[in-house]
């Protein structure tokens, strides 16, 4: 009974980190690479000009970020079963943020649709120059952008909840926890600064980047070992409870 109990807390482990690392895998192209490729930081005609001559490009990053966000639903869902029996309001709190996240980050997406109808030469657009399409191309794109800063904040917020339970599992070894507030503290300082104080952008990125990759080494632990041969049951009361 306890093998059996063990054996599918270590499937759903590693199918939790296999959904976990198909879902990141496509955020760094559609949410670093394409918007680096496409956008000049104020230059609009630019900016319009790069869209229309590499449409496809948009359109994948499009894709990737729109099967990102739908993989991440099945990740929370993996990670809600497997910590449920840990502590359940913490799992209902992870899976909420993370949850609250994506509509944001779908939202976002409808603004890089935008800028592809502006600059498509669709006939209903004759009505404005192509000064004027360039602008609006422009501000959908950096919209975009800011909504996916918004969006960022669930991104940090969620690793909180998710680390306690590692910390508290068991089965899963505590210093991925501690990395894993760590890199909610990385998501948090690039967001805020991004929204509130965006002259520190650059400057807070090159240190959040670095604390956002502690968010990776659960990833391969839950993909390759799933979960240690421990049982919930063995745990002390006082790492059981909140």
């Amino acid at each position: 009974m306890l093998n059996n109990h063990m054996n599918r807390t270590k499937r759903q482990a590693r199918l939790a980190g296999l959904f976990y690392l198909l879902a990141s895998i496509p955020a760094p192209f559609g949410l670093i690479y394409v918007p680096n490729k496409l956008i000049v930081p104020n230059d609009a005609t630019a900016t319009a000009d790069h869209i229309r001559t590499s449409e496809s490009l948009l359109r994948l990053g499009i894709a990737s970020e729109l099967l990102g966000s739908i993989l991440f639903i099945l990740v929370v869902v993996a990670l809600y079963r497997l910590f449920k029996a840990v502590n359940e309001t913490h799992a209902l709190a992870m899976m909420i943020l993370i949850l609250v996240s994506i509509p944001i980050s779908l939202l976002s997406v409808v603004n890089e649709l935008a800028a592809l109808l502006l600059v498509s030469g669709a006939d209903f657009l004759s009505v404005f120059n192509k000064g004027q399409l360039d602008a609006l191309a422009y501000l959908f794109m950096r919209l975009h952008s800011r909504e996916v800063l918004v969006a960022e904040i669930f991104w940090g917020l969620w690793l909180i909840p998710f680390a306690l339970l590692v910390i508290r599992s068991g089965f899963i070894p505590r210093v991925l926890g501690f990395l894993l507030l760590i890199a909610a503290f990385g998501y948090l300082a690039s967001s805020l600064t991004g929204l509130v104080l965006p002259s520190y952008r650059q400057l807070v990125d090159q240190f959040a980047g670095i604390l956002e990759a502690a968010e990776l080494p659960i990833i391969f632990w839950l993909l390759i070992w799933g979960a240690r041969n421990q049982p919930l049951d063995s745990q002390s009361p006082d790492r059981a409870i909140v």
